[in-house]
């Protein structure tokens, strides 16, 4: 088995290559005839249906490239800005909250102007490639091809490297067909495991099964979600396969995937008709409360961990695994929706951003609010949990200093990571996440009808710059009274709209 399917990965990874190239080097001058072309040339080296899987492959890759391309301009351009912005700056000015200050030093902004410069000139590279439709891809992984002039560092000799390489340029994928048998004509998987491959032309007179197939000896076996792919596999509905190699354990595995369909839009206020789960995001671990629908914490707060050190594959495996028990404990909670906070650090954990913070640096790089929020957002799907993403802003501090205290007792001491998770739990309710104080005493305000919400002289936001009303004003307001008093719609008063909350996913 081994030997037939390196013979297979083998001669279509050079005939990826080959279009690869050429489909890098039409540009944006490719259009379907170059597309035709490239697919009849292969179509007679291999089929019509592996030349459709390779030539698809290689847009898919194409368009990754031309992603990533402006993901690192815009990267560029930002980095850009902060550093012309502290340049413009004396030196040693201090930063406010709407930008950094300038520089500490003379010797700071000197090095600064020069790195201005080098990131000038690769941003102009940058831009001229893009016009141009020029991208650069290697199969196989820059990582991997780097690797080649490190082997003593990356404790590898040259054959164990050499195997690395070329199994990572190999190619044997195919994608579903719905109607065929079993989802898909190229790779065959039958719902008893057993598999067959439609060798290419070139490699016909391998076949041991009628009409070119290949069968191989070894049967797979599915452990997540085989059910759904072999319901899928009788039905005859499409599944798409990819064959690799394992080089460090020297076995062959088989990916199966399929398109899941959308699922109906959930309305609000049936996904907290239970209450919610709010979950605190940190560097390594996540802290989650279940609160009821009045926004009050029930039972104790959950953590769940997970390790982001190690490679790639550790580090999501870590992250579906702590998402896969807090979506359990979702389910037995019986909550219908999970709050989260939409953090994004893409364009926030530069050097040119925080400086010489390094350590606030690598805290927020470690965070895979990205993956987390994407994983979440699958797994979510399938168990029938909508994710509420709300607004992240000042979660940490006033969960800190409203809920923390009130619920700390001799059994239960809360974190202030605990205390985010109410925080963002309230605000996707609908709540205010400030605590309301006592009423007033009699005879002053409202003898003590409703409650307040008013907030601490100290507490962040309380006043802010509100429009001027034209108009005449009473004795008792003076010109100027009260332009500080802040915009009265994102106070936590009674009646009043609370944050901004957006709804990502619902089933």
């Amino acid at each position: 088995m081994s030997r037939c399917c390196a013979w297979w990965a083998q001669h279509l990874g050079a005939l990826a290559s080959g279009d690869l190239k050429r489909r890098c080097a039409d540009g944006l001058e490719h259009d379907n005839q170059t597309w035709a072309a490239r697919k009849r040339e292969l179509t007679g080296l291999s089929s019509s249906r592996w030349a459709g899987a390779i030539t698809k492959a290689s847009h898919d890759q194409w368009a990754l490239a031309r992603r990533c391309q402006a993901a690192h301009i815009a990267d560029l351009e930002a980095a850009i800005a902060t550093i012309r912005h502290r340049l413009s700056l004396p030196v040693g000015e201090k930063g406010t909250r709407k930008g950094p200050g300038g520089y500490r030093s003379a010797q700071e902004w000197h090095a600064k102007s020069r790195r201005l410069r080098v990131l000038e000139d690769r941003l102009a590279r940058e831009k001229a490639d893009q016009q141009a439709g020029i991208v650069r891809i290697v199969r196989g992984g820059k990582r991997l091809a780097r690797t080649r002039h490190h082997l003593d560092a990356a404790d590898l000799t040259e054959d164990e490297w050499r195997s690395r390489w070329e199994a990572a340029r190999w190619f044997l994928a195919a994608d579903g067909e719905s109607g065929k048998r079993h989802g898909n004509e190229t790779i065959r998987i039958t719902p008893d495991g057993q598999v067959s491959i439609r060798l290419p032309a070139s490699l016909a007179h391998l076949a041991n099964a009628p009409h070119g197939r290949y069968i191989l000896t070894a049967r797979v076996r599915f452990a997540h979600r085989g059910t759904q792919w072999r319901d899928r596999a009788e039905a005859n509905r499409a599944v798409a396969y990819r064959i690799h190699l394992d080089v460090d354990r020297g076995r062959w595995y088989i990916t199966a995937s399929w398109q899941i369909p959308p699922v109906p839009t959930l309305p609000m206020s049936a996904a907290l008709a239970a209450g919610v789960i709010a979950v605190d995001t940190n560097a390594d671990h996540l802290a989650a409360w279940r609160l009821d629908v009045h926004g009050n914490p029930i039972g104790n707060p959950r953590r769940f961990p997970y390790d982001l050190s190690g490679n790639a594959g550790h580090r999501d495996a870590q992250v579906r695994h702590a998402l896969t028990r807090l979506l359990h404990w979702a389910r037995t909670c019986g909550v219908k929706a999970i709050a989260i906070e939409d953090l994004n650090f893409a364009t926030e954990k530069t050097r040119e951003k925080h400086g010489r913070r390094k350590r606030f640096r690598r805290l927020i790089s470690a965070m895979p609010t990205g993956k987390l929020r994407a994983r979440l957002t699958a797994m979510a799907e399938a168990t029938g949990i909508a994710i509420i993403a709300t607004d992240p802003a000042y979660t940490s501090t006033w969960g800190a200093q409203h809920w923390q205290a009130p619920l700390t007792s001799n059994k239960r001491t809360p974190t202030r990571h605990d205390a985010a998770a109410v925080a963002i739990g309230r605000r996707a309710l609908g709540h205010p996440i400030r605590r309301r104080t006592a009423p007033p005493p009699a005879h002053r305000s409202d003898e003590q009808g409703h409650r307040t919400a008013q907030a601490r002289p100290d507490a962040r936001g309380r006043e802010e710059p509100r429009p001027r009303i034209p108009g005449p004003r009473t004795r008792s307001a003076p010109p100027g009274y009260g332009q500080n008093a802040g915009n009265q719609n994102a106070q936590h008063r009674s009646e009043r709209s609370t944050e901004h909350l957006q709804l990502m996913l619902s089933p």
